[in-house]
């Protein structure tokens, strides 16, 4: 089973490479760009079919390692 965890700052949370990467995409004319919010992508390719519980040892890997869930967020994505 494949598995697609986005890691993303929270709403608030001060996002310097975001802002850098910004200001990169006006001055290589890219002028319509209101805002940038950087984040991480992690695919994994786990064991078995159950869904639920791979759902859950997702949400603890994110919760344990995978993001710093006093600024970030994240969100699962299962697929087989």
């Amino acid at each position: 089973m494949k598995a697609r965890v986005t890691v993303t700052l929270k709403a608030g949370v001060l996002d310097p490479q975001g802002q850098a990467i910004e200001g990169s995409l006006r001055g290589l004319g890219f002028p319509g760009v209101q805002s940038v919010r950087q984040g991480k992508v992690f695919d994994l390719v786990l064991d078995g079919n159950d869904v639920a519980a791979a759902r859950a040892q997702l949400t603890a890997m994110c919760d344990k390692l995978l993001a710093n869930t006093v600024i970030e967020n994240y969100a699962i994505e299962i697929s087989n």
